[in-house]
Formats: C-alpha cells, sequence, structure tokens
C-alpha cells in the first residue's frame, strides 16, 4: 500500500505538531495511524508556497523534522533510496519513508540543489505548484493568468528534466499547466507521475487531467495517483464550499483584521462548524470512480492513491484520516475488481515507475 503525496510535515513544522505522538483530532496523519491504516510506503510531501522566502532552506527545515521522526522509530519507519531498500523494509513490516519536493521553485533554479533533495531521499519533484516558477509555468496560471511571460518549460526546464532523468527522479505533473505537461512528455525520457491528481471529465478543474493527458501518461509508462480532495472528485463542492464561507463572513473579516491568512480562516471555520463541514463532503463512492473512469480509459496500470492527507481541507466521506485506507480496498472488491488489480491500483504502479526511473 503505497501513498506518493501525504502533507504532514507542512503540519509539524508550521504547527509544531510531533508526527511519532497522538495528533487524531489535529491531523489526518500520525506514525501510529500510519501503521494502523496498512500503509507500507509513504511518501511525504515537503512544500511551501511561491511567496516563501529562502525556499529550499524551509524544504530541508521540513526533511530535518522527517529525519528527526526516523532517528528515534527506526523500529517502526525507515527512509529508503531505491525499490530494493523498500522491499527489504516492508518486509520487516516497517513503514519505507521517501520524500516528495512538491514545487520546483524550491530548488532556487540550481541544479544542484535538484541533486541535494536527491542525495536527501527526495525520489520525486512536482515541477510547480499552483505558483509558476521561472522555468516552468503552472496549471492555475495556464488557466487563469493573461499576462504569463511564457507558457511551459524554457531551456533550463528541460534541463531539469533530464537531470531529474539522469538521477533516477520521478517527474511529477500534478499541478502543471497543460503546455508544461506536454513539454514533460515530449522532454522525458523516462516513465512520469502525477502523485495526486483527478479526472478532468469528472469534476471541471483546472487541476484535473483531461483524457489526453491521461492517455498519454499511458503511453508514457507512467501513473495516474488520484487525489482525496472533494474539489477535485465533485464540481458542486466549491459552490457549497463557496455558500458556506459567505455564511460566516462576519467571522472571516474578523480574522482576516486579525491578521490570519486564508487558509488559516479556513482551518479556523472547519474546525467550529463541523455538523455543517460535514455535509460538504463528497461520497466515497465518487473517489472510486475517479479511479475506475481511468481504469476504463487506459488500463488498471496506470492508476494509484495520492491522498494530498493533511494538505486539504475535505475528504470524501468515511476517509477521515489515513487509517481509512482499508475503504478503498473494500470498495474496490465490490466492483468486482481481482486481487491482482488491486496490488497494482493500491501500490503496485507506483513501484513499477519507480523502479523504470531508477540508474542502477
Amino acid at each position: 500500500m503505497v501513498d506518493s503525496h501525504n502533507d504532514i510535515l507542512s503540519q509539524t513544522t508550521e504547527n509544531g505538531y510531533i508526527l511519532d505522538k497522538d495528533l487524531r483530532g489535529k491531523t489526518h496523519t500520525d506514525l501510529a495511524r500510519l501503521k494502523e491504516g496498512g500503509v507500507d510506503v509513504q511518501i511525504f510531501s515537503v512544500f511551501c508556497d511561491g511567496d516563501q522566502i529562502n525556499p529550499y532552506q524551509l524544504a530541508n527545515r521540513q526533511m530535518d523534522s522527517l529525519d528527526a521522526v526516523l532517528k528515534r522509530n527506526p523500529d517502526k519507519i525507515i527512509k529508503v533510496a531505491d525499490s530494493k531498500e523498500l522491499f527489504d523494509v516492508v518486509k520487516q513490516k516497517k513503514i519505507a519513508a521517501m520524500f516528495g519536493v512538491e514545487g520546483g521553485h524550491m530548488i532556487e533554479n540550481d541544479l544542484n540543489k535538484l541533486a541535494d533533495f536527491y542525495k536527501r531521499g527526495a525520489r520525486y519533484m512536482t515541477l510547480t505548484w499552483v505558483n509558476s516558477n521561472s522555468w516552468a509555468t503552472s496549471s492555475n496560471d495556464e488557466t487563469f493568468n493573461k499576462e504569463l511571460p511564457h507558457k511551459g518549460l524554457t531551456e533550463f526546464g528541460k534541463q531539469v528534466i533530464k537531470r531529474m532523468n539522469e538521477l533516477g527522479m520521478l517527474i511529477d505533473v500534478s499541478h502543471v499547466g497543460v503546455q508544461t505537461f506536454w513539454d514533460v512528455i515530449n522532454t522525458t525520457t523516462k516513465p512520469v507521475i502525477a502523485s495526486h491528481s483527478a479526472v478532468y471529465a469528472l469534476c471541471q478543474h483546472n487541476r484535473n487531467l483531461n483524457d489526453e493527458q491521461i492517455k498519454a501518461i499511458a503511453k508514457n509508462g507512467g501513473v495516474i495517483q488520484v487525489n482525496f480532495y472533494c474539489g477535485f472528485l465533485d464540481n458542486n463542492y466549491y459552490k457549497n464550499k463557496e455558500i458556506f464561507m459567505k455564511k460566516y463572513s462576519m467571522e472571516t473579516d474578523s480574522l482576516t483584521k486579525a491578521g490570519v491568512g486564508k487558509s488559516g480562516i479556513e482551518q479556523f471555520l472547519f474546525g467550529r462548524h463541523k455538523s455543517e463541514v460535514e455535509q460538504l463532503r463528497v461520497p466515497l463512492s465518487l473517489l472510486i470512480d475517479h479511479i475506475e473512469y481511468i481504469i476504463k480509459l487506459v488500463g488498471v496500470d496506470y492508476v494509484g492513491l495520492g491522498s494530498d492527507f493533511d494538505g486539504i481541507e475535505s475528504s470524501p466521506l468515511e476517509l477521515n484520516d489515513v487509517t481509512g485506507y482499508p475503504l478503498i480496498t473494500k470498495a474496490l472488491v465490490a466492483r468486482g475488481y481481482n486481487k491482482q488489480d488491486i496490488t497494482k491500483i493500491l501500490g503496485g504502479n507506483f513501484l513499477r515507475v519507480l523502479k523504470a526511473n531508477e540508474t542502477k
């Protein structure tokens, strides 16, 4: 069981949470619950937004926070460098950990910093986040920013792709714009991943992948790790969320005046009005619909799970935290998938792509 995208390191860095403590009621994730949910391999996202000063430095701080947890818990979780080490750790019934760098701005236009991330255990990099960087444009900017100086990968962007191929670092096309996506497909010599994306045909959000992109990833031998965020699974989520936020606009105004940022305001309101927030959540069956759509379009070999836990404010009903993964298995069984197919979806497909990128 592989989850390719979990944002708990942002929570530990920003809020002082400690991963090997009991964080129930505070986060989606802690070490004990990862084990309880049957997670064998967790890729921990290293994240900051495009406004962060010294993003490379912050990324290393987040990596330090996980390394400290690993040092205290060698009997439970171990950082692995490749698929061979990964399988050895899983056989010992421990969790295999890797990093995924979410946003190419964190390399600060320096290929040496990219290599440093690889040395520290980063096995994929998401080329952009919501923000573009100087060498790759994001989905958000390609959709909404009419004054972009360029679209897609620059020449330096293509160098980044080639260097990632050389290192054996997976190229992650989640968050990237359509032009960047096709530039990547035409540049890479290795299979790519979408570490936490869903299906545009089922939910028309610019972050989701259209049919041609899904087919291209399959042709490239890559994998799409389906995101659990309600806003990427159902078109109605954002409309309903907007109604909810308007209802509490007075609280929002007070918090804004007090200097609280957008995500902090949402976190506060979602925590305070839990019963109403519960009604915003979508059924688990919708997540399975996204998985099944990809399977029907290109086959069972090109889909997996990238939860985005602790980076999202709303997940499908029943999937309350990282202990919920067995419910996905159950739902896939109910839809008639056999053990071999479910093994591929839960992690086999991701591991195939990881191995295909390795240089040794």
